[in-house]
């Protein structure tokens, strides 16, 4: 199943992020463009996830300097690009997989694209490593750890059920009972042209 192989990649991307844990390491991806396409995206995307979630954190800090609170809400809005890019290109991976299927008379459209999924699974991916780290903290109380314990079950069971949801999607894909449109995502915020604080400044 096309999840079992996405949720390796980043079970594989976090565990790599954490050897070093720190947001301005350098970053290598172990997959080729050319000849391992998905595995090279998966394995981006989740890079890009995982420094993001770290820079939510440092963000957060309330003795933060206000000009490196501005740098770091600058970095935020440029990975948030680079997520929504990255969502995106694998959606074109996968409209190129299935672009000889014709989609039945009765075909339906689903309210995401499959990558958009993707997405929500490695964001997930990222939430189940963190809940564990709690979970298994041992300066913590044990109150605290049962709570996250719990906490934890469910961000399983959320995953079990979040990776069937995809892979049924894309076999529902592949066998004509739905199609898949990919609309760009139409920023504004980012676009000289569109948002008008930043027109007004040329």
């Amino acid at each position: 199943m096309f999840t079992s192989k996405a949720n390796k990649i980043f079970q594989e991307v976090i565990e790599k992020y954490h050897v070093i844990n720190t947001v301005d390491q350098p970053f290598s991806n172990p997959y080729d463009q050319e000849t391992n396409l998905i595995e090279h995206l998966l394995y981006r995307k989740c890079w890009i996830d995982t420094v993001q979630w770290h820079y939510e954190d440092i963000i957060r800090d309330p003795q933060i300097d206000p000009v490196a609170a501005l740098t770091l809400k600058r970095q935020i809005d440029a990975s948030n690009q680079d997520r929504t890019d990255m969502v995106e290109y694998i959606d074109s991976y996968f409209l190129e997989q299935y672009k000889d299927v014709t989609p039945k008379a009765d075909a339906t459209i689903n309210t995401e694209s499959p990558a958009w999924g993707v997405d929500r699974l490695s964001i997930l991916a990222l939430k189940i490593y963190h809940m564990n780290e709690e979970a298994t903290r041992t300066d913590a109380t044990e109150a605290h750890r049962e709570a996250c314990q719990k906490k934890l079950d469910i961000l399983l069971e959320q995953r079990v059920d979040l990776s069937t949801a995809i892979d049924t999607l894309l076999e529902d894909i592949s066998n004509g009972d739905k199609y898949m449109k990919v609309y760009k995502q139409m920023k504004m915020y980012n676009d000289d042209e569109l948002n008008p604080v930043l027109r007004s400044q040329k």
